[in-house]
């Protein structure tokens, strides 16, 4: 679908580059990181900006410093933060009052809750998660969780029951934990990229297409 490419500023000289993707008349925004591996253009992203602006949720896409860049190894937490803010500022520009809401992919939504935490996103009303990456592979703690208890607006954590980078008794037990402002949909039989095997009768595009009806859902009722 139609996108327009912006450049922003993040600090200290560094630019980075965002893709804005909008229905007509969107009920919300979300500022949309990407993950570790992988920039904003990667299909798993262009899948999510898709189809949330067929659910009427415009997009903020953009890159972090280090994926500018093309390299491998990611950002310092304060330098990708910078970024975060940066794009929900530019975000709320573009989105000329509609309801902002942020998050991303994996390590992208990480370090949006970790800005959060640190200082509130101006305008900001809630934070979405695809797959949070609550600990490494093979490594059950929470202790990457920890700053999210300093965060006092709602949060959506959308999480494959199989996914490495989520224990689910513990991930269950740290949403627990927060309390009312957190919840948590679990997708069955999915995995860190919300991949679901043929045994669950079900594909990946219909179980991304359940995922995104939650996000837009979710943030229609707090928009």
């Amino acid at each position: 679908m139609p996108t327009t490419d912006i450049t922003i500023g993040c600090g200290d000289g560094r630019t980075v580059s965002d893709l804005w993707q909008t229905p007509p008349r969107p009920a919300a925004c979300l500022v949309l990181a990407h993950g570790a591996g992988a920039g904003m253009r990667h299909q798993a992203m262009a899948a999510i900006a898709d189809g949330l602006e067929a659910r009427g949720v415009a997009t903020l896409r953009y890159q972090f410093p280090y994926m500018e860049k093309g390299g491998e190894r990611v950002d310092p937490p304060t330098v990708a933060q910078a970024a975060v803010r940066a794009a929900c500022a530019e975000a709320r520009r573009m989105a000329r009052g509609t309801p902002l809401f942020a998050g991303g992919r994996s390590f992208g939504g990480r370090m949006t809750s970790q800005a959060q935490a640190s200082a509130p996103l101006d305008g900001v009303r809630g934070l979405v998660f695809f797959a949070f990456p609550l600990h490494p592979a093979g490594k059950p703690a929470a202790e990457r969780a920890a700053h999210l208890e300093a965060i006092d607006i709602p949060i959506l954590f959308l999480q494959g029951s199989r996914d490495a980078l989520a224990d689910v008794g513990l991930l269950r037990s740290v949403v627990a934990g927060l309390g009312a402002k957190a919840t948590l949909d679990l997708v069955e039989d999915a995995d860190h990229a919300f991949h679901v095997p043929a045994r669950s009768g079900r594909t990946d595009a219909a179980a991304l297409g359940n995922i995104l009806d939650v996000a837009a859902e979710w943030m229609a009722g707090r928009a």
